[in-house]
């Protein structure tokens, strides 16, 4: 099993698209890459912690293979907004990519690179080393299933999901 921590706007839409993957084992919401200790939602969404809006993603790469995964996270956030993700602002929303190790890394340039020819305008993804991962509240574990009726997971969910599955249909199970 490989584990990826990564950040692209709220962590509801990541996570929500991430755990409709085959060969994704578990998909957690959390904070990473701030600079105080200990972590929460409203500490975080302040952005006055450093830490971005972040999930934890283990995966099978037999059945899904790392670059895969990589170009659908690339494929459902905008990596060329500096701390936003549509209406989402602030340092808790910005585009980013945790390496545990220089192999990681090595993976994560490579996933920027092969980004970079679908923008015209530059990648602004943070690149860091993962520190410790604060795993979030429950009620922001698997949002997205567990609150259908809430506008936002309708709105900028949705179309999200919609989008990854139609270009990575094959990984995509089929209920969810």
């Amino acid at each position: 099993m490989t584990t990826y921590v990564l950040a692209g706007g709220c962590f509801w839409c990541i996570d929500a698209i991430f755990q409709r993957l085959t060969g994704v084992e578990s998909s957690v919401s959390g904070y990473t890459g701030g600079m105080e200790q200990d972590a929460s939602y409203y500490r975080v969404a302040s952005g006055s912690t450093g830490h971005a809006e972040s999930v934890k993603v283990t995966f099978d790469e037999s059945v899904i293979p790392s670059q895969d995964l990589l170009d659908i996270f690339f494929l459902v956030h905008n990596p060329t907004t500096l701390n936003q993700q549509g209406a989402d602002t602030g340092p808790q929303y910005r585009s980013a990519m945790f390496y545990a190790d220089e192999e990681q890394k090595e993976e994560f340039e490579a996933a920027i690179t092969r980004a970079q020819t679908n923008w015209d305008d530059p990648i602004v993804t943070e690149l860091s080393p993962l520190n410790t991962f604060y795993e979030a509240e429950p009620e922001h574990q698997d949002y997205f299933t567990n609150n259908p009726a809430n506008p936002y997971c309708s709105i900028v969910i949705d179309p999200k999901i919609v989008k990854a599955r139609k270009e990575y249909t094959k990984y995509f199970k089929e209920a969810g």
